[in-house]
């Protein structure tokens, strides 16, 4: 592997005397795409919060892109280009898409690339973004007439508007139709494409399978298995503990 954009050291995350994270590692390379599976209850969404600044590990560490993340809050982190989407998308509801597209390119990138944009880029980027999505005929709506997969489209959307060099898609594929998922599938290889490393949070096997050049598996917070796809899916562990079988 080459350097680490993200290095995961002995990560531990407890909540009274449930430890929902026990001692996880990891790294992921630049560009690289990663498969973040396991069972209800796993430790995955524990894992992406202590990642993201929502949550404080308890022991371990996290550097991204140079920087020790330990104890800095998640704005700052997305400053310095770590972004995720929700399994929920949380637009402002009173924005139309477009101004929802606005508030992290006049914020978080701005302040990554250190200065204000102008109007003018402001508007040209958005349009960009929107244009990536297919949401462009849907700009002036507001999030409450848009359809389930095009929320997602939206709510990954904003996570690139904050120009990330690490974004994480937290079940991007949720409740979607097989044409749905593809279509959210081709949007993350589009952007990885730009050279985007990816975490993807999926349940969606198929969908793992086709993104993921490596998968990590967590069980009761603890990593089982990390390494090339068709050797982790055979693995006996992640057969008996994920997949049922």
């Amino acid at each position: 592997m080459s350097q680490a954009l993200l290095h995961v050291s002995g990560v531990t995350k407890r909540f009274g005397g449930f430890t929902a994270l026990n001692d996880v590692s990891l790294q992921l390379a630049p560009g690289e795409r990663l498969g973040l599976i396991g069972p209800n209850g796993s430790g995955k969404s524990t894992l992406v919060n202590c990642l993201s600044g929502t949550l404080v590990n308890d022991a371990g560490s996290v550097e991204f892109d140079g920087h020790k993340l330990d104890g800095l809050p998640p704005h700052k982190r997305a400053y310095l280009g770590l972004a995720r989407s929700f399994q929920l998308p949380r637009p402002f509801g009173s924005m139309s898409v477009r101004d929802n597209m606005r508030i992290p390119l006049m914020y978080t990138a701005a302040v990554r690339a250190g200065h204000q944009r102008s109007e003018k880029e402001i508007r040209e980027r958005t349009d960009e973004l929107l244009r990536m999505v297919s949401l462009s005929d849907k700009a002036d709506a507001r999030p409450v007439d848009l359809t389930q997969v095009d929320m997602r489209k939206l709510e990954l959307a904003r996570a690139m508007a904050a120009e990330p060099k690490l974004l994480i898609a937290d079940e991007a594929m949720a409740g979607l139709s097989n044409a749905e998922v593809d279509d959210i599938l081709k949007l993350l290889m589009t952007l990885n494409s730009k050279g985007i490393s990816i975490i993807m949070i999926e349940h969606i096997m198929k969908a793992v399978m086709a993104f993921s050049q490596r998968l990590v598996v967590l069980v009761s917070g603890t990593k089982i298995a990390d390494g090339v796809p068709a050797e982790v899916i055979r693995n006996d562990d992640v057969v008996r503990a994920y997949l049922g079988q």
